[in-house]
C-alpha cells in the first residue's frame, strides 16, 4: 500500500515505544553480492538464461530445509551453452560489421543553387535491430539513415561536405548469453525473493516459514525510502507435469499464512496472492488472496484444481505479495506449501508433530561466550533449555521421550533425554493441534569438551522428538550448533526488528556478566537501516563499570576526535567489530556495561532479536548517564564484546609511536591527504582502512595520495604495505 513514511512510524511508536525507545520494522539490509551477470552492464551481455526439470506430484514443502534451486553455472560446464546475440543484422539476419553505425531519423542532403537550398532524404537501409536489454531478444524491422548530413554548393565546383551526427542512435554492439539447463528433483523453486527462516513468523507450526515483504533477495529493499507498494517477493514453481489427470483425480493445492508474526503488520491493501498458470494462454490466474491484518494463527488455502487448461505438462503455481517496497514491511509468512493427488474438501489438517523453534541455547544465560573463557570454566551448562513443539493432530496423541545429541566433527560427544512428561508440561497426552514450550535441565555430568584445540570450538547439536502417529519425520528433528569463538552474545544472529533511542546524546548500555576477568578489545554490533539511512550518523563506544546493577563509571569511551558510524554490513545478521581507538582494556571478573554514546537525537537502529527477551540486560539514559532505565520491550539489542583470545591479540589496530621514516598529511583532513617517505624507494604501496578493520582502498606503488571527501567523518589507519607501522588519519 502507500503509505506516509512519518505516519508509519508513529503508529509503531504507539505498539513498541516505552519512555524514548522505539521498535521499528526493518527498513533495508545491506545488498548482497549476488552475481547474475559475469559483468556489469546494462545490457544482458555475460548473462545467464536457466531452464529447469520438469517435477511431477506430489509436491510439499514445509520449509525446514530449502528446496528453491540453486543457481550456480559457469562458462565451459557441461550443461552450458552459450550464443552472440548482434544488436544490427541485415535484412538475412547476418550480424552487420562491429564499425556499423546508423540514424533512426532521416538524414539529408542540403543542396544550395543560386540562394536556394532544396532537401532531400538520404537513402534508408533496411536492418534489423535487437533489444539487448530483455530477454528473450526480440528484432524488429527498421530503417536505418546514414549517420550523417550533406551539404552540397553547385554554385562552384566543389566537394560535397559531410558532417557526421554527434550522437547517431543505432550502433553495433552485443551481448553473450549463457545458457545452462538445471537439473534437481528436490528442487521446488526457481526464484529466491522471499526470504526462508526460522524466527520470523509467531508460534510458527513448523521449522521455518518462506517470508514475503519488501526485501529482494539480498535483502535490500525493493526501493528504499519510498512511499509507493508494488507486487515485491515471488516465489515460483519449476514446470509440474499434471498432463497424466483429470479433475477427477481430486488434485488440491493446500498450504498456510500468517498476517505479521514478530515483523510488521501487513495493512487492510496489502496482499499475499496465489497464481495458477495457464500454459495454453500463456498468462497467470489468480485464484487466491489474503488481504493485511493483524497477527493470528495460520489461515489455511485449500484450492480445487479441476480446470483442463491446468491440467497439463506445463503447469506452474506462484505466490506473490503486494506491499511497501521499501523494507521488511507488511510481511506474510507462507508454510506447508502441498499440491497432490486424492485429496478432498476437508483435507486441511496438516497433520503433523514438529518442532516449531531450533532449541535453545544449550549454555546458561548467553548464546555465544569467548572459548577460552569456557575452557577455565566449563560449568555454564543450561539448566533451562528451551524445547518447542507443536502437536499438529486433531486428537490427543501418546507422548515419547525425545534425545539431543552433542558431537564434534561427527563423533558424539554425549546425549541428553528430553523427558517425555517435561515436554507436554505433565500432561497424559499431547493435546490436539497444541504449542507446548518445555525448559529441561542440562547441568548433569557432561558440558562441552574443554579440550583447547583451537581458538574457536563449533558443536553440532542434533534435538529429537516424535509421537507416535502418521506425520512427516523431517520436522521431527532440529540442527543447530553451539559455537564458542572470542565473544559474549545473547542473541540468535537474526534481527526482527530495529532498536534505538531517540535523544541528542541518549546511551545504551547492555549488561554482560563474563566468566573470567579478560581483555576487552571492542564490540561488534548489527546495525540495521529502518526507513532512513543513518550511516552517516556519529556514535562513541562507551564502557561502564557496574554500579548497583545498572551502568556506573565510565571505563572506556571514544573521544570526540574518533567517532563511529553504523555499517550496514552485507547479507542478513552480519555483525561490525568496532575495536577500542589505540587499546584495550582490562576488565576484572565483575558485570560490566557495554554499548554507545550517540551524538544526535536520531535513533542508531541496533538489530533487535524478539525470539531470545535479555530486556532486563538492556539500559538507557537521556540525561547524561545521570540516571538509567531498563528497557521494557521483550527481546535483545544485538551487541556482542569482543575478547582478546590466543588467536585474535593482533586484531586491534596498533599505531606506533615512531613515525619518523614516512608520515601522512596533513592530518587532521578534510579533502586529499599525502604520503610522504623519507627513502620513497621502499614504498610498495599502501591500504587505507577504517576503525573497523575495512579496506576502504588500496594505493598502488605509483599512488602518494588519496581523496578522503567522500568519506564519513572518524578515524582511519594507512598501511604502508612492508613497513611495520601504521598512522592514524582523522578525518574532519
Amino acid at each position: 500500500m502507500i503509505r506516509f513514511l512519518g505516519v508509519f512510524s508513529l503508529l509503531i511508536l504507539s505498539s513498541y515505544s516505552f519512555s524514548q525507545e522505539v521498535l521499528e520494522p526493518i527498513g533495508a539490509i545491506a545488498r548482497g553480492k549476488v552475481v547474475k551477470h559475469l559483468k556489469s552492464t546494462t545490457s544482458l551481455d555475460s548473462t545467464f538464461v536457466y531452464t529447469y526439470d520438469t517435477i511431477t506430484l506430489p509436491i510439499l514443502d514445509e520449509f525446514s530445509t530449502s528446496k528453491i534451486q540453486s543457481h550456480i553455472a559457469n562458462p565451459g560446464d557441461p550443461n552450458v551453452t552459450e550464443q552472440l546475440y548482434h544488436e544490427l543484422l541485415d535484412m538475412s539476419d547476418n550480424p552487420l560489421p562491429g564499425n556499423a553505425v546508423f540514424s533512426s531519423s532521416p538524414t539529408k542532403r542540403y543542396t544550395t543553387s543560386s540562394g536556394n537550398t532544396t532537401e532531400t532524404n538520404l537513402t534508408p537501409t533496411p536492418i534489423k535491430k535487437g533489444n539487448l536489454n530483455a530477454y528473450p531478444i526480440q528484432y524488429s524491422n527498421v530503417s536505418a539513415y546514414p549517420p550523417y548530413n550533406i551539404y552540397d554548393t553547385t554554385d562552384f565546383v566543389n566537394d560535397p561536405d559531410t558532417v557526421w551526427l554527434s550522437f547517431p542512435d543505432y550502433l553495433q554492439d552485443s551481448a553473450r548469453i549463457f545458457s545452462a539447463h538445471l537439473t534437481d528433483p528436490n528442487a521446488i523453486w526457481i526464484d529466491s525473493a522471499a526470504y526462508r527462516n526460522y524466527t520470523h513468523a509467531l508460534n510458527p507450526w513448523t521449522l521455518g516459514v518462506m517470508t514475503f515483504d519488501g526485501l529482494d533477495e539480498n535483502g535490500y529493499p525493493y526501493n528504499f525510502g519510498s512511499t509507493a507498494s508494488s507486487y515485491n517477493d515471488y516465489l515460483t514453481s519449476k514446470w509440474i507435469d499434471l498432463s497424466g489427470n483429470a479433475p477427477n483425480d481430486s488434485i488440491y493445492l493446500s498450504f498456510i499464512v500468517q498476517r505479521e508474526g514478530l515483523g510488521d503488520k501487513p495493512e487492510a491493501d496489502d496482499s499475499l496472492v496465489l497464481e495458477f498458470y495457464d500454459s495454453g494462454a500463456d498468462d497467470w490466474d489468480r485464484v487466491w488472496s489474503m488481504k493485511g491484518g493483524n497477527v493470528g494463527d495460520f489461515k489455511v488455502g485449500h484450492i480445487r484444481l479441476i480446470q483442463s487448461n491446468y491440467l497439463t505438462s506445463g503447469f506452474r503455481f506462484r505466490f506473490k505479495n503486494y506491499g511497501s517496497v521499501a523494507g521488511m514491511l507488511d510481511e506474510f509468512h507462507l508454510d506447508y506449501v502441498h499440491l497432490r493427488t486424492g485429496s478432498f474438501k476437508a483435507d486441511t489438517l496438516f497433520e503433523d508433530f514438529a518442532f516449531s523453534y531450533p532449541v535453545g541455547s544449550l549454555i546458561e544465560t548467553y548464546t555465544q561466550v569467548p572459548w577460552d573463557h569456557w575452557v577455565n570454566d566449563p560449568t555454564h551448562m543450561n539448566p533451562n533449555v528451551r524445547v518447542i513443539l507443536r502437536n499438529g493432530s486433531n486428537g490427543p496423541e501418546n507422548t515419547s521421550d525425545g534425545n539431543v545429541e552433542v558431537s564434534v566433527a561427527g563423533v558424539t560427544e554425549a546425549n541428553f533425554l528430553l523427558q517425555n512428561q517435561t515436554l507436554s508440561n505433565g500432561d497424559l497426552n499431547y493435546g490436539p493441534r497444541t504449542v507446548y514450550e518445555s525448559f529441561h535441565d542440562f547441568t548433569g555430568s557432561y558440558t562441552f569438551s574443554t579440550t583447547p584445540d583451537a581458538e574457536t570450538k563449533t558443536f553440532d547439536i542434533k534435538a529429537s522428538a516424535t509421537a507416535p502417529f502418521a506425520h512427516l519425520a523431517v520436522n521431527d528433528t532440529s540442527y543447530t550448533t553451539q559455537y564458542f569463538g572470542n565473544e559474549y552474545a545473547y542473541d540468535d544472529g537474526t534481527a526482527e526488528g530495529a532498536f534505538g533511542i531517540v535523544g541528542t546524546q541518549a546511551r545504551i548500555a547492555m549488561r554482560f556478566d563474563p566468566y573470567e576477568g579478560d581483555t576487552l578489545m571492542g564490540l561488534k554490533i548489527h546495525f540495521v537501516p529502518s526507513t532512513y539511512d543513518l550511516s552517516d550518523k556519529l556514535f562513541l563506544l562507551t564502557i561502564w563499570a557496574n554500579n548497583n546493577g545498572v551502568p556506573g563509571a565510565v571505563l572506556y569511551e571514544d573521544d570526540f576526535m574518533t567517532p563511529r558510524s553504523p555499517v550496514y554490513e552485507d547479507g542478513r545478521g552480519v555483525f561490525t567489530e568496532y575495536y577500542l581507538s589505540d587499546s584495550s582494556l582490562v576488565l576484572p571478573d565483575a558485570p560490566f556495561f557495554a554499548g554507545y554514546r550517540q551524538v544526535d537525537a536520531n535513533k542508531l537502529n541496533t538489530g533487535f532479536d524478539r525470539n531470545n527477551d535479555n530486556s532486563s540486560k538492556v539500559f538507557f539514559s537521556l540525561n547524561g548517564g545521570v540516571t538509567w532505565t531498563g528497557s521494557s520491550i521483550p527481546g535483545t539489542a544485538m551487541i556482542r564484546p569482543i575478547f582478546k583470545t590466543s588467536g585474535n591479540y593482533d586484531l586491534a589496530v596498533e599505531e606506533l609511536e615512531d613515525f619518523s621514516d614516512w608520515l601522512v598529511y596533513p592530518n587532521p583532513a578534510t579533502n586529499v591527504v599525502h604520503l610522504q617517505f623519507d627513502d620513497p624507494s621502499k614504498y610498495s604501496g599502501a591500504i587505507v582502512r577504517s576503525i573497523s578493520g575495512q579496506v576502504i582502498t588500496m594505493l598502488s606503488a605509483s599512488e602518494m595520495e588519496f581523496d578522503m571527501s567522500s568519506l564519513p567523518a572518524g578515524m582511519y589507519f594507512v598501511e604502508a604495505l612492508n613497513n611495520p607501522k601504521v598512522v592514524k588519519v582523522i578525518r574532519q
